[in-house]
């Protein structure tokens, strides 16, 4: 669409002159002739530029620069026939883009607009690219990662287009934040963002959730609804765990993909709609259509465009700039005094394999807050982590590791009563040989000696004020 700019002159003659030297340009052209017109207008239809001259019969310009609302603020072009300096310092102040005066020549003019807008535009990419890139997010995805990067590359490529995208991923790892992101990130993300989560409605009754029902089509349908395809016209459909799906259901879903017409349950009638769709699943879905679970003919509809979340454990660099947003956002919800996490949290954080992914770590770290009062958090406050089992711990190798067997190679037992150190020294010596042995991984250390990874920073924290 054409900009959209509001002349405030309140000698008509001129605003008509001003508007002829527009012509050429392309753009959309208001008049106001008062002051309080011209507010009338801003609130109304927000113009992307506003032509203001100072003297007006009901108010000054500048009291209308001094009005617009921070978060629509458009380009202005101050125009006034007794410019002085400091009427354009104090409307630049204001947020006045450029100052024109009177009379102005047609290219001066055009000149002026153009370069306005370019302003304008130039912000509005600055200000989108702050917030879909700045700090390692985009949208509402974390993680600075070249795993991540590469999310953030298709999604984006794939924003402009209708094409379905297929999401992939282990559970936890943000599969309909992925959607959102898609949805967020087209020409969509004014309209219904809807998802369904095909596992979570019984069989009988995803077909309603779909395409909706008419009253009396079934036993329980005491009204008409409208289904998720309904609500999402315009927008996105966000199909969740799709290879849940009934075998049945899937053709049904086919033909609602290839001609965006659908029939809702106990009606005749075709509706058409205009809808995006975007799947996911945690499972690997040319093993489901290998076992029959799931049609081969949808999977080649679906998967137009698909796109794998790395698991946590394979973005370890992501884990400190997703877990410090985590403690963010759920400190503000469980109004928490919260303030930072200490080095060691973070060394642990990092270094765990989160089987559970990014659920898992928000699940970790509101039991923290909700724990814990205390504005820092340490590594005493963290709760018991689940370990994986020792083909899951990274760099671990059976063969290669160390075992109690070789840790008995370094035991040294006491001869004689001067050789023998107190309990916690003697235990001290032997997990610190554990943690040398394992190359310093915490995680992998803990897992050998079958107790969590926090219960050795505590002890480790202990000997240090101990000693």
């Amino acid at each position: 669409m054409p900009p959209t700019i509001l002349i405030v002159e309140d000698t008509q003659s001129l605003a008509m002159l001003y508007q002829s030297y527009l012509v050429p340009t392309g753009v959309n052209t208001l008049v106001a002739n008062d002051g309080a017109s011209a507010l009338a207008i801003i609130d109304k239809i927000k113009p992307d530029l506003i032509v203001l001259d100072v003297m007006l019969p009901d108010m000054n310009g500048l009291d209308i620069l001094a009005k617009l609302a921070p978060d629509h603020f458009p380009q202005v072009v101050v125009l006034t026939g007794h410019a002085t300096k400091e009427m354009a310092i104090k409307a630049i102040k204001l947020g006045a883009s450029d100052f024109l005066e009177k009379p102005v020549e047609a290219e001066r003019f055009r000149i002026t607009i153009n370069n306005a807008l370019k302003i304008k535009d130039l912000k509005q990419t600055v200000t989108k690219y702050k917030n879909t890139y700045e700090n390692g997010r985009y949208f509402d995805l974390i993680g600075s990662s070249k795993q991540m990067q590469s999310v953030y590359q298709i999604i984006s490529s794939a924003s402009v287009s209708k094409a379905t995208v297929f999401i992939t991923g282990e559970s936890g790892t943000g599969k309909e934040l992925c959607a959102r992101a898609v949805h967020q990130a087209s020409n969509r993300a004014d309209k219904p963002f809807v998802a369904l989560n095909c596992a979570a409605i019984p069989k009988d009754l995803i077909e309603s959730e779909i395409f909706g029902h008419l009253k009396g089509a079934f036993t329980g349908a005491i009204a008409n609804r409208l289904g998720a395809a309904g609500q999402a016209d315009g927008g996105t459909l966000f199909l969740d765990e799709l290879c849940e799906m009934d075998v049945n259901l899937q053709s049904k879903l086919l033909r609602f993909i290839q001609t965006g017409t659908y029939q809702q349950v106990g009606s005749e009638k075709v509706v058409k709609v205009d809808v995006r769709f975007v799947c996911a699943t945690n499972r690997d879905p040319l093993v489901e259509v290998e076992a029959g679970r799931f049609r081969e003919d949808l999977y080649y509809r679906l998967h137009v465009i698909p796109i794998e979340l790395p698991p946590l454990r394979e973005r370890s660099t992501d884990i400190i700039e997703i877990a410090e947003a985590l403690f963010i956002k759920i400190a503000r919800e469980e109004q928490h005094p919260y303030k930072g996490i200490t080095e060691d949290v973070k060394r642990l954080l990092a270094q765990y394999d989160w089987p559970g992914n990014v659920r898992q770590l928000e699940n970790v770290i509101r039991n923290i807050l909700v724990l814990n009062a205390q504005e820092w958090i340490d590594v005493n406050m963290l709760p018991s982590l689940p370990q994986s089992s020792q083909k899951e711990i990274p760099n671990y190798k059976p063969n290669e590791s160390f075992t109690h067997t070789k840790i008995q190679e370094f035991e040294e037992l006491p001869q004689i009563e001067s050789d023998i150190k107190a309990l916690w020294l003697a235990e001290k010596d032997y997990i610190e040989r554990v943690i040398k042995i394992c190359s310093t991984n915490i995680p992998k250390a803990a897992a050998l000696l079958e107790v969590s990874p926090s219960t050795l920073y505590r002890k480790i924290k202990s000997w240090e004020e101990n000693l």
